[in-house]
């Protein structure tokens, strides 16, 4: 896994360069030999009737529209202590927040493979603009790179009788489309697109994978650290959306819910959803079979052969679960009790429970709730679904990221990896969750995986097949792995199923 040669040219003395999109011309800036477009509308601001509607066209402007400036990020909080100072999560205000930010080598006829970007944050945290999406070491290596805003919270996937369901997931087709359209103009080939995502990204791109309607949007799909999934219709799927309603003391429908302010709804939104996180739960939003966007499960139809033709990078980290047990002091909190609470609650085998724990001797029980936590909801979901691609057209292949942070003893969590793919360990907020001295060789190892990848659906491993080829990134040098804790993976009822057929 070479770097891969840098593919710019010098740009042109004094000119700032310039793209057309089909909605008018955009000016974006040179910055350390790429060109940077921010703040592109892909949809119209959803305000007023299109507030908790579908995305609809942006209006077409004269003249050249200046793209310099990240544009607005949706209605949304900071992430609640401790994490703020682990997850910075700036805002933009504005109402058009339905833009995307767009580096090139060059904006000009190249068919430069692309790669879109769909930021985590649970559904109600993140943008384009956190730094370390910074797509500059893209464009430096012949990747167009382009970053995405969707609706966030309840705005965009809030569950309602009288709304389309899933709104965020509908904005991210939309930019898709936009990608599709548009992105020739900025040295992209709108039919090498390869979409990736991580945390609630990844979930996204799970479902994008699963949904009809965006079928041919892209030609290969990163997952990091987040697995196909989506909610049944029902109150569950509602339960959110009517808790934030009845603490305005409005019916629980879009009409009712867009004549409440934007800060009102978010303080309502921040009550019903504090305290909860991806691995404890807690009242939060996800996605829902509507019948319509999804017509089923997404893991369901992908274990059935949806997108079978699409190449498909998949990963976790080793320990995702410390990003919140951690910081939070959960790890030590929890005890043998509420393991074995935990562990019924979620019908964990007892004999895979006493796995775990002969493999991590001294582990305490918070440790071992959450390294059966991570496999439950996302290692062993994908090794199934890549057990159930073993031998499609499009490829699969899988990798771990192992190499452990010193900062707060966060170890491999999860989110950490974010930077080594975009190679910006040099940012401040890479340092505050990996520290000063992460090691660069594996970031620029990692970022080139991701470019081969985009160039070519090959990172430098072989695909997956009975042997189960795992790359291993951290710590120490990228290395593979078969097989990776496979007695582990055998302890789990549904992965048990998917191995015997």
């Amino acid at each position: 896994m070479d770097a891969v040669p840098a593919a710019i040219s010098a740009p042109p003395s004094g000119a700032p360069p310039l793209a057309a999109t089909a909605h008018g011309r955009v000016r974006g800036v040179w910055e350390q030999g790429v060109a940077v477009f921010r703040g592109i509308p892909y949809a119209a601001p959803p305000v007023g009737p299109l507030r908790f509607g579908a995305p609809a066209p942006p209006e077409p402007w004269e003249g050249v529209r200046e793209a310099v400036a990240f544009g607005p990020t949706a209605p949304k909080r900071p992430y609640a202590p401790p994490l703020d100072r682990l997850l910075p999560d700036p805002g933009v205000p504005g109402d058009g927040c339905l833009n995307l930010n767009v580096w090139t080598p060059s904006p000009g006829p190249d068919r430069l493979p692309v790669i879109v970007w769909i930021h985590g944050g649970a559904l109600l945290h993140g943008s384009s603009a956190v730094e370390l999406y910074d797509g500059t070491a893209f464009a430096r290596d012949g990747v167009v790179l382009v970053s995405v805003n969707y609706r966030l919270g309840v705005e965009g996937f809030g569950v309602f009788p009288d709304a389309p369901a899933n709104r965020g997931l509908l904005d991210q087709i939309a930019a898709l489309s936009w990608v599709r359209e548009n992105i020739a103009g900025f040295g992209g080939d709108p039919g090498l697109v390869t979409v990736c995502g991580e945390s609630a990204g990844a979930v996204s791109i799970g479902a994008l994978l699963a949904a009809p309607g965006a079928g041919g949007l892209f030609r290969r799909a990163v997952l990091q650290s987040g697995a196909p999934g989506a909610l049944p219709p029902g109150r569950a799927a509602r339960r959110t959306t009517e808790l934030i309603a009845r603490r305005l003391g409005v019916a629980a429908t879009a009409g009712a819910l867009a004549g409440v302010p934007p800060r009102a709804l978010l303080d309502a939104q921040t009550a019903v959803t504090a305290g909860g996180s991806p691995l404890t739960g807690g009242h939060s939003f996800h996605l829902v079979v509507d019948g319509e966007l999804l017509p089923r499960d997404p893991l369901a139809a992908l274990l059935d052969g949806a997108s079978a033709g699409v190449d498909l990078l998949m990963g976790s980290t080793t320990e995702e679960y410390r990003l919140w047990f951690v910081p939070s002091g959960l790890t030590e909190r929890i005890s043998a009790l509420g393991l074995g609470l935990a562990r019924r609650r979620f019908r964990v085998p007892g004999a895979t429970v006493r796995t775990y724990r002969a493999n991590r001797p001294g582990a305490t029980p918070g440790e071992l709730l959450g390294a059966l936590a991570t496999d439950l909801l996302l290692r062993v979901p994908l090794n199934r679904l890549a057990d159930a691609r073993a031998g499609a057209a499009g490829t699969t292949r899988l990798y771990e990221f192992g190499w452990p942070s010193p900062v707060l003893g966060l170890g491999a969590c999860h989110a950490l990896e974010i930077a080594f793919v975009f190679d910006t360990l040099d940012r401040p907020d890479a340092v505050a969750l990996a520290g000063a001295d992460a090691p660069r060789e594996l970031a620029a190892a990692m970022h080139a995986a991701w470019v081969a990848f985009a160039r070519t659906g090959d990172p430098g491993w072989p695909a997956w097949d009975a042997s189960r080829p795992v790359m291993a990134f951290g710590p120490g040098e990228p290395r593979l792995v078969r097989a990776p804790r496979d007695d582990e993976l055998r302890g789990w009822p549904p992965y048990r199923r998917s191995r015997t057929g």
